[in-house]
Formats: structure tokens, sequence, C-alpha cells
């Protein structure tokens, strides 16, 4: 049995020193890189809750945040060993591409209801339109925002297509305009129905006093003269003022007389005499 005499410990000392000091410095890179990764989130987090946004927004943001900064702590932490992290960064850019091609439609979502939220075209609670879908926005996620119509109705709609769709939001004012246009015959008084419609808007504790309300004739129509009102009112009375007015505007036209035409179709008839020669 041949014993080894001239092994030189010294260098294998020497190696594990060196890829000790290596291992040591990398997991100081990554607890320390961890650290600094946790209180920049947390400053990330303080700034997001003074902004006021919707804490599934920020969750989202704060966890990307994350998620990024812990990637670059491994990869320099990997570098440090000197591990070839070409080939690593490389891998995950793939696979972040191939996630992004399958799921575009969802980071689109995501990212326009990020839009949303720091651009604050409305907000929850707020009675909007939304691409012709009317209701009190309910709920807003990454991916849709939830609509609750007037019939009880639950619309769910892509943040995409909000983003891309005309927002109209009735709650960003106190106060909303009502316009309501009535047709009276030509030979009805003219005058009266004006002084009724206006005597009602008046008589209506719901209809602002200022600006006052206005009665004027809009049109000359074919079988009627259009008669518009316009009057405002506190948001939460909207409809409820609308319909008191129809309703009143109706039954005091019928107790003064005043009709509303409706188109009607008038036919002749033309009767020939018959001649001697068709006898």
């Amino acid at each position: 049995m041949q014993i080894i005499t001239d092994f030189d410990y010294t260098a294998i000392l020497a190696l594990c020193a060196k890829y000790s000091l290596r291992v040591i410095f990398s997991l100081l890179i990554f607890f320390i890189g961890k650290w600094i990764v946790w209180r920049i989130c947390l400053v990330i987090e303080r700034v997001i809750q003074k902004a006021k946004l919707d804490k599934l927004i920020a969750s989202f943001i704060v966890n990307s945040s994350k998620t990024i900064f812990l990637i670059i702590v491994i990869v320099a932490a990997l570098a440090n060993l000197g591990i070839d992290t070409t080939s690593f960064v490389a891998m995950l850019g793939a696979i972040g591409l191939g996630i992004g091609m399958a799921f575009k439609d969802s980071f689109g979502n995501i990212g326009a209801g990020i839009l949303i939220l720091f651009f604050r075209p409305f907000r929850i609670g707020d009675n909007i339109d939304i691409g012709g879908y009317n209701g009190v926005a309910s709920e807003l996620n990454l991916f849709s925002i939830c609509l609750i119509t007037g019939d009880g109705k639950s619309v769910i709609i892509p943040n995409k297509q909000v983003i891309n769709s005309k927002i109209i939001n009735f709650s960003l004012t106190p106060t909303r305009r009502v316009e309501l246009l009535f047709s009276v015959d030509y030979k009805d008084d003219l005058r009266l129905a004006k002084d009724i419609i206006l005597n009602i808007a008046n008589q209506n504790e719901l209809i602002l006093k200022e600006p006052a309300p206005s009665v004027l004739v809009s049109a000359l129509g074919a079988h009627s003269i259009d008669i518009l009102v316009r009057f405002w009112v506190l948001n939460e009375n909207y409809s409820a003022t609308q319909s008191a007015m129809l309703e009143g505007v109706k039954m005091a036209f019928d107790e003064a007389g005043i009709s509303i035409p409706y188109p009607q179709l008038v036919t002749h008839h033309i009767y020939e005499k018959e001649s001697e020669d068709d006898k």
C-alpha cells in the first residue's frame, strides 16, 4: 500500500478558504439584500397608503416590487459564487416572455386597472356610465370593474374595455341638471302650458332655486310645439324629481285641457263617379 507523502494540504486549505469566503459573502449579500428589499417595500407601502390607492392594487405593487428586487439579490449572490448567471437571466426572461404571451389580455387588464386607480376617473360608489352601461361602481379589482345597475344587475366590465370606453361620471359634482321635453298641440294655449310647467317646478321642494328653473320653446314640430324645461337637483334626487315632474305636468295638463299630441296618420279616400260608359 502506497502512502501519499507529497500531498499539498495548504492548497486544499487555500481553496476551501477561498470558496468559504465566497459562500459567506454570498449569504451576506442575500440576507442583507433581503433586509434592504424589505425596507424598500415598506417605504413603497407607506407611499401607497398616503396616496390612498385601492388595497388590492397596493398589495399587487408591493408584492411585485418585492419579487423583482429579490430576483436581483439572488442573481447577485449567485454571481458572487462564480456561477454564470447569463443563462439564468436568459431563462427567467424566456419564462417571463412565455407567461406574458399566454396572459397578455390579463396583464392588459392589470395595467388598465392600475391606470384607473392612478387617474381616478371614478370612485367606488359613484354613479357612472361606461360604454352604455349605467350603474353604481361597487368593486374594482386587477381585472375588471363591477357595476350595479338600477334594476339590481351586476355588470362585469374588463378594465381594458373601461379604459377604451367613454366614461361619464354623474357623481363628481353634487348637483345635476334635469332636462324634460313636453309637447303640446298647436291649438292649445302655449303661455298657459309654459306657466303650468314652471309653476310645478317652482313648487317642487327637491328642485334647487339657484339656478332657477327655466322653460322655453325648443322646436316647432310637425305635430306639436316642443317645450323644454331645465332645472337642477342634488344627485340623489335625480330620478325621483324627474318622475314627479312628468306625473305632475301630465295631471295639470289634463285639468287645464291641454293635450299632448301624438303622431297620427290621416288618410283620404277619393271616390270617382262612374261614367255612363262604365255602366
